[in-house]
Formats: structure tokens, sequence, C-alpha cells
């Protein structure tokens, strides 16, 4: 090539201006060393929690093989005769939750609004703290309190309830409610006794999870509602409460998952019954909780199987509820699904 071709040729193709460049994040030592370890925890609880089903399900198969799902649907908790079914039991678990929702839920809500849209701000760390803490209270000592103070008191309200609602089944008591000397004794030990203490534990659970939600409602769209000439009130209704749908389903069903699960308060309250009704307010109950916790360390290689077998249900059940519930908090995080 000649010295004149080289000067004619035209230049070599240059990247142009415009194009984008890659950016390098550069992840220094100590952002790379909390990514791993964030990853490494949060493996490790999976892997935790898959284990724990695992075993238990494990454990649930010589149960399942000597009982069918008979075990399942079986009423009678009689060893002896080796009639052992959960049926009577998740029948009590499931009252004592939800009557512990119907406590603990409206509660739970109307705290979560005074804390987030009411309360001073001089006042609202305080009352977290307060509600934070009582999250922290031994599930032993709400059974002690409610063994010493909450059953005397409570069986007036359950009196009442039957005197007046006594025509609806739940509400029925074999007694006569009316009488000048009345059975104190048939309304203690209840599903309904059970379900309040519960109810109470999980007010911080469920106030928590609303609570962080309806302060993520937009600013913007709550201005907009008081330039339209709302008040307090209906900026709440109109804006806050659709916002926070997600977190008050999640939040209730996250409480859920914590009834359901309750021990040692349930046990200390419950009078112990196997018989399956659907009379809260009656003396006598079982939950699933409370069964292993009194008979686990009495039992027999078949009651033990037994024993881990209802452990197994209850944990699908919980795991359910609570994977339900997630779901919900992180779509209201977010804010999407919700119009307002």
């Amino acid at each position: 090539m000649t010295i004149l071709d080289e000067l004619v040729a035209p230049p070599p193709p240059t990247k142009s201006l415009d194009e984008p460049r890659t950016v390098d994040p550069g992840l220094g030592t100590s952002d790379h060393a909390f990514r791993v370890t964030a990853r490494g925890i949060g493996f490790f609880v999976l892997i935790l929690t898959a284990s724990i089903g695992l075993f238990l399900g494990y454990q649930a198969i010589p149960t399942f093989s000597h009982y069918g799902l008979n075990f399942l649907t079986e009423t009678r908790w009689e060893p002896n005769t080796d009639r052992i079914g959960i049926a009577s039991v998740l029948l009590g678990t499931l009252e004592v939750a939800l009557v512990a929702l119907a406590v603990g839920f409206p509660i739970a809500l109307l705290t979560a609004l005074y804390i987030s849209e009411y309360a001073p701000l001089r006042l609202k760390s305080t009352l977290v703290a307060l509600i934070d803490m009582m999250a922290a209270i031994p599930s032993v000592i709400f059974g002690v309190w409610a063994q010493l103070w909450l059953q005397p008191r409570g069986i007036y309200v359950s009196r009442w309830l039957s005197q007046n609602f006594g025509w609806i089944p739940i509400f029925k008591v074999k007694t006569d409610a009316n009488a000048a000397s009345w059975s104190k004794i048939s309304y203690t030990g209840s599903a309904f006794m059970a379900g309040v203490v519960v109810g109470i534990m999980i007010v911080p659970l469920a106030c928590s999870v609303m609570r962080g939600v309806f302060d993520l409602a937009p600013l913007g769209e709550r201005e907009a509602a008081y330039a339209l000439g709302s008040t307090k009130w209906g900026m709440i209704r109109t804006v806050v409460l659709p916002f926070g749908r997600g977190g008050i389903i999640g939040g209730t069903m996250l409480a859920l998952g914590r009834a359901l699960g309750e021990t040692v308060a349930v046990l200390m309250v419950i009078s112990t019954d196997y018989q399956p009704k659907i009379q809260i307010l009656s003396q006598g109950t079982q939950t699933v909780s409370a069964l292993i916790a009194s008979l686990f360390g009495e039992s027999t290689s078949t009651q033990l199987h037994a024993l881990l077998t209802a452990g197994f249900v209850l944990f699908v059940m919980t795991l359910l509820v609570n994977t339900i519930a997630a779901i919900f908090v992180s779509r209201s995080r977010s804010g999407a699904g919700v119009d307002v």
C-alpha cells in the first residue's frame, strides 16, 4: 500500500460516544462479606425448616401405616384400646385460634391505627416499645395471669354470653345460666378462656405488621385526600386502610399461625377433654400443641409416633398459614394490587 492509499483510506471504526458502558459495581470487602453472610443465613433457615418437616414426616409414616387416614378422623384418644385420632384435637385447636383472632384482631387493628395516625410524636416511640416489650413476655407468665386473674372474672362474661346468646349453638352451655346458684366450674377451662389469653398474646405480632404497613401509605395521597376536604377518619378510610389491606390480612394470618401453635398458656388454662364439641363456653377442650406437651414425657413408642404425627399436621397447617401471610405482607409493602 502506497503512502497515497494510506491517506485516502477511511479511518478505523471507533466506538460511539453514546454507547453505554458497563459499570463495575465494585463491591467492597465488607459489602461482599455481608451479602455472603445474609445469603448463608437465609439458606440455613430454609434447610432447618425443611429438616424439621422431613423429620416429622418420617416419624409420621408408622402412624399412617397403622391407622391410615382414620388418624385424622378418629375423635378418641384411647391408647389402651388402640383408638387414637386427632379429629377432636384439631377442632379444639381451631376453636382456640378463632376465638383468639376474634379477640386480638380488633385490638391490634385499633392499636396500630392509633399509633400510626393519632399518637403524638413524643408518645409514638414509647407505645411502639411497649407493644414490642409485650411480645417478649414468656407464655408461662400469660398462663399464670390467666389462671389467677383472668379466668375468675372471665366466667361472668361466659355466663352473660350464654344467657343472651345461648340460642346460638357455639354459646350454648349444658347448665342453667339463670339459676340463682349457677355452676361456675362449667365455664372454666374452656376454649373461650384459652382463646382470650392467646388473643392477647398475638396482639403485638399483628399490631407490628399492621402499623408498619400503615406507615408506608403514600404521603401524596394523604395530602390529596385532605385537599379534597376529607376529614382525618375519611383520609384513613380512603387511603390508609385500602393501602394497608394486604398488611391487615397478612398480620392477621401471621397471628393465626402463632395462635395455632401456642402451648404453655393454653395448657395452663384448659381442662383436658377429648370429646368433640362446638360449645366454646363449656368446660373442656384440647389442642394439638397442648396434647403433645402433656403426653410427650410418658408415651410409649406407638404413642410417641402418634404425637409426632399430630405435630406434623400442625406444622403443615402453620407453614401454610404463614406462607399465605408472607405473600400478603410482601404485596402490601410494595403497594402492588392496591388501587387508592
